[in-house]
């Protein structure tokens, strides 16, 4: 027989069957796998919310990175649309000076040409 008084978990003096100890082994065991269940369910939620969590700051990051890219695109629009108005406005100038030179000069052109076709 088995000196109980030493085994962890037995009151001294108190002898178990070895029904009662296979009957605590046995709830033992159904105790750690209901432990380890539980652990793996919890493991799961972490997972399952860090996935989550990731996939919203990915999410986030997309929109902030298009809202930026929008708004550079607005701004490079804005700079590029009065920079075309300023050198439109040059053009157009110049345009007008040529055309009041050529004014100017036009009765001069038209006397060099038809003196040269009289000689």
């Amino acid at each position: 027989m088995i000196n109980y008084s030493q085994v962890p978990g037995t009151i001294k003096g108190v002898t178990m069957s070895r029904a009662d100890v296979l009957r605590a082994i046995k709830d033992a065991e159904m105790e750690a796998t209901e432990m380890l269940s539980e652990a793996k369910k919890e493991a799961t939620m972490i997972i399952s919310k860090a996935r989550q969590k990731a996939s919203e700051i990915v999410v986030e990051g997309k929109s902030i990175s298009e809202s930026d890219a929008q708004n550079l695109i607005s701004e490079t629009r804005k700079s590029a649309g009065s920079e075309a108005e300023m050198v439109s406005k040059e053009g157009h100038e110049a345009g007008e000076k040529v055309h009041n030179s050529g004014k100017k000069n036009r009765d001069k052109a038209v006397k060099l040409v038809v003196d040269y076709f009289r000689k």
